[in-house]
């Protein structure tokens, strides 16, 4: 058994993290010390790497918490998993192109104002405060 201390420092994430999970319903210490310490064990690392990771690729605490319950159901199909990640790989999609946007703008932003100029002459400020 180990403190929360102990479970930030084998997992990286942050004594405050791992408690935003708990409060979440993601994560549970099963145990607690006579001082009233949360106590964790190696099946807490484990969900907390499972956590991370999840989240490691963008996904949705909801999401978390969705794939945890159909984690512990492992004889269930798994086709829920399958349209979640589907569903996901879309909303990336868009993303990227509302990025690909946002990098066009701000590019043609920097090309509006060359070196060599006061900031009074500047081109990009010029530009954000037209109307």
């Amino acid at each position: 058994m180990m403190k929360i201390g102990e479970l930030a420092k084998l997992t990286g994430c942050s004594v405050q993290t791992i408690r935003y999970y708990e409060k979440e319903h993601l994560l549970e210490s099963k145990n607690r010390s006579e001082g009233n310490f949360r106590l964790y064990d190696s099946s807490s690392v484990e969900q907390l790497m499972f956590i991370k990771h999840c989240r490691s690729l963008d996904l949705a605490i909801s999401e978390v918490r969705q794939l945890i319950d159909l984690n512990q159901s492992p004889g269930t199909h798994c086709d829920d998993v399958n349209t979640m990640i589907d569903n996901h790989i879309e909303r990336v999609e868009q993303r990227m192109k509302e990025l690909k946007g946002l990098r066009q703008q701000l590019t043609s932003l920097r090309n509006s104002c060359s070196t060599n100029r006061t900031v009074e002459e500047c081109g990009i400020l010029k530009n954000l405060s037209a109307k």
